[in-house]
């Protein structure tokens, strides 16, 4: 995918990070050792292949002077805490970290270097037609109780893993919800909608979020393609940057339930152990949905994409999700 936050290195500068990370020794000759992986949306990674042939992943935050949303400052630093609170109090499996490099000496961002882990990205081989059917249902009962599993780690506040921390979900979402609106308001982006109408919808539904009294560990991304499968089974998930504490339901294998552009999330909600919803988990779930609709259709000014399929798909399922709300613009 390309956008504005990708933070391109040359190969001299790979090789300087690589020697800071893993030792002169494993600085490799040529050129030919560092292939961008191209798939993500807003960090740019590399999968590197050492002297020794061993193999990393080098993931690179976006550029000092890139616009980014609220929502995205010190993502990477929240990916670090994720994946260190994952690998600490749950057997999900997470990448290795292998080094850490937050001082901006070298690249003008942070960054880390990660082990490569070999097998297939779960959501592109099923899209491939590499996966059979049976295999893609199993997977995805994995991956939502592999979700449950990392949702049992409490926090000490609800947002942001490093903070500003509330002490009720309703502030933190509420909180996270306006400071989207407001970078949508700060480029003049058209939601179709006008924001103050949106924050009107979110404060009348505002008291099912009540009902969340307890800060979980959320990834809010971890579905098929943030995940890798092998044999038929997740060896790994992926990019934690979006995680926080708040309320399961807002787990990204649910946004079926609401956005059709979204997997079906029947196995994936197997494995959960989530049945039927009650109107106020429904209501939450909607505005769950209705966020991300906001966020999808925002982001796009900031990326810089050159074409408005994705804006169109943000503004579409915005529509929807306003209509479950019962709300329809005329």
């Amino acid at each position: 995918m390309e956008s504005l936050t990708k933070n391109r290195q040359s190969t001299e500068t790979l090789k300087a990070l690589i020697a800071r990370a893993y030792g002169a020794d494993e600085v490799p000759d040529g050129d030919d050792f560092a292939t961008e992986i191209t798939e993500g949306w807003f960090n740019v990674a590399y999968r590197i292949r050492l002297t020794s042939g061993r193999e990393a992943v080098l993931k690179i935050a976006p550029p000092a002077d890139v616009a980014v949303l609220t929502r995205e400052h010190g993502m990477m630093r929240n990916e670090l805490a994720a994946m260190r609170l994952v690998a600490a109090h749950t057997s999900v499996p997470v990448p290795r970290i292998d080094h850490v490099d937050l001082t901006h000496e070298v690249v003008d961002a942070d960054l880390f270097f990660m082990e490569f882990v070999d097998a297939d990205n779960f959501g592109f081989a099923a899209a491939d037609g590499r996966l059979d059917a049976a295999t893609i249902a199993a997977g995805n009962r994995e991956l939502g109780a592999l979700n449950r599993e990392i949702n049992t780690v409490v926090g000490p506040h609800f947002g942001p893993l490093e903070g500003p921390g509330f002490a009720t979900w309703r502030e933190a979402f509420t909180d996270a919800f306006e400071a989207t609106l407001r970078d949508g308001e700060a480029v003049e982006i058209d939601l179709g909608w006008d924001p103050d109408v949106i924050r009107k919808v979110l404060a009348a539904h505002a008291d099912a979020l009540d009902e969340v009294t307890e800060p979980r560990l959320i990834e809010v991304d971890l579905w098929t393609k943030n995940s890798m499968i092998r044999d038929g089974r997740i060896v790994a998930i992926l990019d934690h940057e979006r995680a926080l504490y708040g309320d399961p339901l807002m787990e990204a294998g649910l946004t079926g339930l609401d956005l059709a552009g979204f997997d079906d999330p029947t196995d994936f909600m197997a494995g959960f152990g989530l049945g039927e919803l009650t109107p106020a988990q429904r209501t939450r779930r909607r505005l769950y949905s209705l966020y991300l609709a906001v966020i999808m259709t925002v982001e796009t000014r900031y990326r810089g994409h050159t074409d408005t399929q994705v804006y169109d798909f943000g503004r579409a399922e915005l529509d929807r999700v306003m209509a479950a709300l019962g709300h329809v613009r005329v």
